[in-house]
């Protein structure tokens, strides 16, 4: 009896689905254990880090214009979850800084989905790291999104969180 041959191009488009629905039920879960984005997650993760951030160093480390940044800390700022604080050394910058609440979230928020990637890419062999990115990249190019600005945080919306009228609630 013969075998019927694999359907590759169906078992891509299964495995890219399987991304995007990942990536959309942690984005669901997020919300609603945390109250954040993933892209605010990661801010809120960069400057507990970082002991406090400016935006400038948030936006270089996120691969993303200042513009977004602010928006991004503007909506932790409104959830009490970081604060602005002049900096003591200069006077034209501003230093955002986690809150208590920042911390309880942060406590409470499931493992970030692209952390999962990261632990589990960084054990890969080099060639296998080289190969699974030329193989995205490739992936993206196929879908004319290769020059789309994106930043290393999986979310399938607008990194600000914003939605557009009709799409349903903003779960910030």
């Amino acid at each position: 009896m013969t075998e019927a041959p694999t359907n590759r191009t169906d078992e891509s488009l299964i495995a890219l689905r399987r991304i995007l629905r990942a990536t959309d039920m942690y984005s669901r879960d997020l919300a609603q254990a945390a109250g954040l984005t993933p892209a605010q997650l990661r801010v809120l993760q960069i400057v507990a880090e970082r002991g406090g951030a400016t935006p400038k160093a948030l936006a270089t480390q996120m691969g993303v214009s200042q513009a977004t940044v602010t928006a991004l800390v503007d909506k932790l700022v409104r959830h009490g979850m970081v604060q602005r604080r002049p900096s003591q050394t200069d006077r034209r910058q501003t230093n955002i800084e986690v809150t208590a609440s920042g911390h309880e979230t942060l406590d409470r928020a499931p493992d970030a989905l692209q952390q999962r990637y990261v632990r589990e890419f960084e054990k890969l062999a080099d060639w296998e790291q080289a190969q699974l990115v030329s193989s995205l990249e490739r992936v993206a190019a196929m879908l004319d999104a290769h020059e789309i600005d994106a930043s290393p945080v999986l979310t399938t919306g607008d990194i600000q969180g914003t939605r557009k009228p009709g799409q349903g609630a903003d779960p910030q």
